[in-house]
């Protein structure tokens, strides 16, 4: 069952800018606004890694060192919904690209940081590719 939708990708060339939305609309307003929403991506052949994660309660943010100043993760609550905003894409950005939610203090843990095994929901992924 998808529990997260994910929406946004498609092909853009370098330099370009892509937005991300990720649906929570199986929370409740009270767990969206208690909860990690974080987005993950996977290329071909690589392991899956973590990207961006908000804690939506405070809005604490957390990056991967290679999207620093580039991506930026942002919420709607009305909405129930994360974005990822992605400029100054690069071709190493192409990958499929999901989010997925857990308890607050996962966000930016080194779980997160290592492919989210323990985000207990997860989005059926979108793909962004990057031409050079």
């Amino acid at each position: 069952q998808v529990q997260l939708v994910e929406s946004g990708g498609g092909s853009v060339q370098a330099g370009g800018a892509l937005r991300l939305s990720c649906a929570a609309s199986v929370f409740t307003y009270s767990r969206f606004n208690s909860t990690c929403i974080a987005w993950f991506r996977q290329a071909p052949g690589k392991e899956r890694e973590g990207v961006a994660s908000i804690a939506t309660g405070d809005r604490s943010t957390y990056y991967v060192d290679s999207v620093k100043g580039r991506f930026t993760i942002s919420q709607d609550n009305a909405k129930k919904t994360v974005y990822l905003q992605m400029d100054s894409l690069k071709p190493e950005d192409t990958a499929m690209y999901y989010c997925a939610a857990a308890a607050p203090r996962f966000c930016g843990s080194g779980d997160f940081r290592d492919g989210g095994r323990y985000f207990g929901y997860w989005g059926q992924g979108t793909q962004v590719t990057v031409s050079s």
